[in-house]
């Protein structure tokens, strides 16, 4: 045996949980919800959570690991955690039958990494400070960032995949993945070069900035035709980011799982650090960037926390673009005026709700309500994403109300 039976027989008792679940007619009724979504023509709000902070969540050991090897406990993890939200939050979260597993693809980064001074407030928290350390001062510098050379561990991924089949055989359908890339270059670069520097270097070294920008532009389409050559794309997601990711349009005609397009799938990008630039500059130093990336793509979710209302004629010059994020710092009539029924209006509830030492369910039931009567009045196709959950003052079961009254609003 390839794991101790101890491992298997506790894998093997969480698995059959996931399948009886997934085996539920209501699974294909929330598929099939979450398609009209996509294709705008929603039957309701969906919603959805995401990124929660686990290390607070853990009661009566539910997401307590019981596995010894390090595979097998990274495969409890995920099925606990499902099974968990599924107890306590389902909200519209969609459970099947299929267990992935990732293929060992090395060579996918740019030959740099962060260099950082960490700040941390809770050591059981993943979400700490950082202040980066710029590594590109000069054009120099900008050699530092290298070309991907993409390869695939054939013996790791071989082992991988005899493990989980051996483990789950009769009860999860195994699925052997490749990589689902985003575009979220400016995240990369500020930890690379710094944030305020990032910023600065905008206004004060412009060309510098646009020669940073085609190189790593360059390396990521790079990876990812070298991704698409060698089979080594993901398909068939359920979520793209953060939101529900079925619909009929993907994969595109002429698919082939074992050799996976860019056009089967969708991507997503974001360049939170420009929150507080001009729509000229976003543009100019992201779109005209990203566009390259996201014309390969079926269906493209656009955002994060970076607030997007008043950029919305300069997002939809993204090809196949089809969501944008909506954070909690946008003006909701704008966005949703802007955005109306060509997009889905991705709207990312507060997560500060969750997170003070008062709890106000009103509070969090008004805040919906708001959004979905003015996506009602510019007929946005809405959708509620509550996410970057970075605590919930170790009471989870604010979560599971927030849940509730979620699915309570978009209801009726």
């Amino acid at each position: 045996m390839l794991v101790s039976r101890k491992d298997r027989d506790i894998l093997r008792d969480l698995g059959e949980q996931i399948a009886e679940i997934a085996s539920r007619s209501e699974q294909q009724e929330t598929i099939d919800k979450w398609k009209k979504l996509n294709s705008l023509k929603p039957a309701r709000p969906m919603v959805r959570i995401d990124q929660i902070p686990w290390h607070e969540m853990n009661v009566n050991d539910e997401l307590t690991l019981k596995t010894e090897d390090e595979f097998c406990r990274s495969i409890e993890t995920g099925l606990r955690r499902t099974l968990y939200c599924w107890r306590h939050m389902p909200v519209d979260m969609v459970v099947d039958n299929n267990l992935d597993i990732g293929k060992g693809i090395q060579g996918a980064g740019l030959g740099i990494k962060a260099v950082d001074d960490r700040a941390v407030t809770d050591p059981e928290n993943s979400v700490v400070g950082h202040h980066y350390i710029d590594q590109l001062k000069t054009e120099d510098d900008l050699a530092k960032i290298k070309m991907p050379e993409i390869s695939l561990d054939k013996k790791a991924t071989k082992i991988k995949e005899e493990k989980a089949r051996e483990i789950f055989d009769g009860i999860l359908n195994v699925r052997v993945q490749g990589l689902i890339p985003n575009f979220a270059i400016w995240d990369r670069i500020v930890e690379w070069h710094g944030v305020h520097q990032s910023i600065i270097d905008l206004i004060d070294r412009p060309e510098f900035i646009h020669k940073l920008l085609s190189r790593v532009t360059k390396g990521y389409i790079s990876m990812l035709e070298q991704l698409e050559e060698k089979g080594l794309l993901g398909y068939g997601q359920k979520n793209i980011h953060c939101s529900g990711a079925h619909t009929d349009e993907l994969p595109a005609a002429g698919f082939d799982p074992e050799q996976p397009r860019a056009k089967d799938i969708w991507t997503s990008g974001m360049a939170q650090i420009f929150s507080s630039v001009s729509p000229a500059m976003h543009k100019e130093f992201e779109i005209d960037y990203a566009v390259k990336w996201y014309e390969k793509f079926g269906l493209v979710y656009y955002g994060c926390c970076e607030p997007l209302d008043g950029k919305i004629d300069i997002v939809k010059e993204i090809p196949n673009l089809r969501k944008i994020s909506m954070s909690p710092w946008v003006d909701l009539e704008r966005g949703a005026k802007n955005i109306g029924d060509e997009f889905v209006f991705s709207r990312k509830p507060s997560p500060a709700f969750l997170a003070g030492s008062k709890w106000n369910p009103d509070q969090v039931e008004k805040d919906l309500r708001e959004t979905m009567q003015i996506c009602k009045q510019y007929d946005c196709p809405l959708e509620f994403i509550l996410k970057d959950i970075s605590t919930v003052n170790r009471l989870p079961q604010r979560l599971w109300e927030w849940a509730r009254i979620a699915m309570r609003v978009v209801r009726e």
